[in-house]
């Protein structure tokens, strides 16, 4: 019985409901994969290049509705000297068509964040592993279809969140799990980043050059900005909660309870439209996302976690993590670690460099050579390579569909909260109780997850 049929034989499925971590869910491992791409744009593309510089993982398929990012992954296979793959393109229903008649082992899902959701839900329904970019989805309702689909069909879902595996974030894990900083209290990030030469371009280039958007931008122009006119909230969780999730645990002993979101008003975009092209058509546009969200969270086991959105205002890059327990406290703007008792003077910032390379994570001092090159610092071939390795050999994604929609979820929670007039809400269980007994999984040595 073939992998496609066993699935589907429900045996694997009556199993998938409890989806344990590290388990092995197929009998066999593969020494290659078939692995097809649902959106080859920028970021999807940024993927691909790590795919095709693994002789383990065979991209036998791409699908995107524009030309010019199928041009462009073209000349990424050339460049690699690999197979040209079978492309999929006509219409945002093309990717079924691609589930159908590839036998995939897994998908990349790079597209809008509107169609990560339906995508996602047909690929696992397909047999198929899914890595998703963020975000998983735009309602709580299909935070939960996502879960319910993975536990019925047996088939890991996992969001493919690389700031969790940054090199300083994950020293500061392995300095956490070996009880440095001691008991943890308090947890801050966020995704603070200037993104206005993102959200505006000239039409032809992907970054600044006017301030155009939707059919007349590029890239993601053509469709992120939208979701700042029309939503308020924390519109991209994932780099900020997902980093933290791991140091408290989350899901695995521990779990998010609360949550209170807060909005400043939306001047950044308008100013920035104004200062390049006063009298532009643009200039009218009411944007409804504030220039900063702010979201509180309270967690079973009494960590407060304070994640902001920040993208619209002149400022440097920054995720802005902050880990205090009870005996220190990192913080990465300002490249700062203080350990009581241990560091140099006395309520004194020491320079973060020498703890994190000597807490420098076993995956890291493993596979820094591998990582090399690859996108973001590296962090990208760590994430893709996680999730290649959980397909490669049929177990559970490191990050999984709890860990997943949790750290999604704070898109429509965050944006109900403050429509709501500030309203805390209560955060829901998607492990349904599964987070009493679960045990954290999530880099726990060199093993490559």
């Amino acid at each position: 019985m073939d992998r496609r049929n066993f699935l589907r034989s429900g045996t694997i499925a009556a199993a998938g409901a409890t989806l344990l971590h590290g388990e092995n869910l197929f009998a066999k491992e593969k020494s290659t994969i078939r692995v097809g791409f649902i959106g080859v744009g920028m970021r999807g593309r940024n993927h691909l290049a790590i795919a095709l510089r693994r002789n383990d993982v065979d991209v036998v398929a791409i699908c995107d509705t524009q030309e010019d990012s199928l041009a462009q992954s073209r000349k990424q296979f050339k460049s690699f000297n690999k197979k040209a793959p079978k492309e999929y393109t006509g219409g945002l229903d093309a990717y079924k068509k691609m589930l159908e008649k590839e036998k995939l082992d897994a998908v990349i899902i790079a597209t809008p964040w509107q169609f990560h959701y339906e995508q996602a839900i047909d690929s696992m329904n397909a047999g198929v592993y899914v890595g998703c970019e963020v975000i998983a989805g735009l309602t709580l309702e299909e935070h939960w279809n996502l879960v319910k689909t993975s536990e019925s069909t047996g088939i890991p879902y996992m969001c493919l969140e690389n700031v969790a595996y940054r090199r300083d974030v994950m020293a500061v894990l392995n300095m956490v799990r070996q009880g440095l900083l001691g008991e943890i209290v308090n947890l801050e990030g966020g995704y603070q980043h200037d993104l206005r030469e993102v959200l505006f371009n000239d039409g032809k280039q992907p970054y600044g050059g006017g301030v155009e958007f939707g059919e007349k931008g590029y890239s993601e122009a053509q469709w992120r900005t939208q979701f700042n006119i029309d939503y308020d909230g924390d519109l991209y969780p994932t780099h900020g909660l997902g980093p933290l999730m791991h140091y408290a645990d989350i899901n695995h002993g521990n779990r998010i309870t609360k949550i209170v979101s807060f909005s400043s008003k939306a001047r950044g975009l308008a100013s920035y439209i104004k200062k390049k092209a006063p009298g532009h058509p643009n200039t009218k546009i009411d944007f409804k996302n504030g220039d900063v969200t702010t979201s509180l969270m309270t967690c079973a086991n009494g960590e407060i976690l304070e994640i902001k959105h920040d993208v619209h205002l002149p400022r440097p890059y920054s995720i802005g993590i902050r880990v205090q327990g009870t005996n220190g406290i990192w913080m990465d703007v300002n490249n700062g670690m203080y350990i009581e008792g241990k560091s140099a003077k006395a309520h004194q910032w020491d320079k973060a460099d020498e703890w994190i390379k000597k807490y420098d994570h076993p995956l890291w001092a493993k596979y820094e050579d591998e990582a090399t090159g690859a996108g973001h610092g590296g962090m990208d071939w760590f994430v893709d390579n996680a999730f290649f390795e959980s397909v490669k050999q049929g177990r559970q994604t490191p990050i999984d569909v709890y860990d997943s929609v949790t750290m999604s979820a704070l898109f429509p929670l965050s944006i109900q909260s403050i429509k709501e007039g500030n309203k805390t809400l209560d955060f829901p269980d998607f492990t349904s109780g599964k987070w009493k007994t679960s045990k954290p999984s999530f880099a726990l040595g060199d093993s490559g997850f």
